[in-house]
């Protein structure tokens, strides 16, 4: 590897006005060749959008700068709720395959979650598998919390979902459709909430996983769950501009029908192929893909929207 003093200079400078910065400014003398897999990206808006690479591991300490000041950035660490199965074991791959460290929430399934965390824990990532029960408020607290022990968070995805309450509304209790509610709906801002608070000082990004029933209405499957999604849209564009001055963006993905296990009849995705203009159900990779693009820099404009991934539903 060229040595650093072959690939640039750098000069001190005085950051008093910016304090969260390294006070050096590194101007470029010649390009190196660095491997793309090292490479992380983060804006962070003081005075403009400034946005450093960090370079390969032997250099680590060392930013290369595209036109601004910089500092060491360290991988984004990403919470997923919902995080080892279906869509949310998806999501929780491509992060760490986009160079996010993860933190798994899980409810119940706690030997599922831990082998996605043992199987993703490679190649210098750093996940782990944590319990959190989304409606019950310090369940998320400590999620958080744990969180916290591996470094700044910089990402939330709401991915934990129900849909226990199925069929016609007439013929569904409501115990069970609250208890829905409370895992869509305010499972939702709580983590919200908590996420907010991890991501004050160095900002960071949101994305609610949303749903097509929001704007379908799912009839005689199941309205409450498509109301409650129809809330996380709102909550996504009025919680976006909230934020916005703390650098923190907030978007959603709305999937359509997806082949995973969240289906009560495992062949409904099949079934209602045909409904589906693209003549087919997506695949959990479909989803995540979506997903890590609104929490990556190329989404850095992107705040208040809603991404559907519905195979033209």
């Amino acid at each position: 590897m060229a040595q650093l003093s072959d690939l640039l200079t750098a000069e001190t400078l005085c950051a008093s006005a910016l304090p969260t910065w390294q006070p050096h400014v590194l101007r470029l003398e010649r390009l190196p060749s660095l491997p793309e897999k090292r490479c992380q990206f983060r804006s962070i808006d003081h005075v403009g959008s400034f946005f450093p690479v960090r370079a390969d591991r032997a250099c680590s300490e060392l930013c290369l700068l595209r036109g601004g000041y910089c500092r060491e950035m360290s991988a984004p660490l990403t919470v997923v709720t919902g995080g080892s199965r279906g869509i949310g074991g998806a999501v929780s791959r491509r992060l760490v395959s986009d160079g996010h460290d993860v933190v798994i929430g899980y409810r119940t399934d706690s030997a599922t979650a831990r082998a996605v965390a043992s199987e993703l824990s490679t190649d210098g990532r750093t996940v782990i598998a944590v319990r959190a029960d989304t409606t019950d408020e310090q369940s998320v607290v400590d999620l958080f919390t744990a969180a916290a022990r591996v470094g700044t968070v910089t990402g939330l995805v709401n991915n934990a979902g129900s849909a226990r309450a199925v069929g016609a509304l007439v013929d569904n209790d409501i115990e069970t459709i609250r208890a829905d509610l409370d895992v869509n709906l305010v499972g939702v801002l709580t983590c919200c909430k908590y996420a907010i608070s991890a991501m004050a000082e160095s900002g960071g990004s949101i994305v609610n996983i949303s749903s097509a029933a929001a704007t379908l209405g799912s009839p005689g499957m199941y309205v409450h769950y498509a109301a409650a999604k129809a809330a996380v849209d709102t909550l996504t564009v009025g919680l976006s501009k909230e934020v916005a001055a703390q650098n923190i963006r907030v978007n959603a993905v709305a999937p359509g029908i997806i082949e995973t296990d969240f289906h009560r009849d495992r062949d409904r995705p099949r079934k209602m192929a045909s409904s589906i203009p693209l003549g087919r159900p997506g695949v959990p990779d479909e989803i995540a893909g979506a997903v890590s693009w609104l929490l990556s820099e190329d989404a850095r404009y992107a705040t208040g929207t809603v991404v559907r991934v519905a195979g033209g539903m």
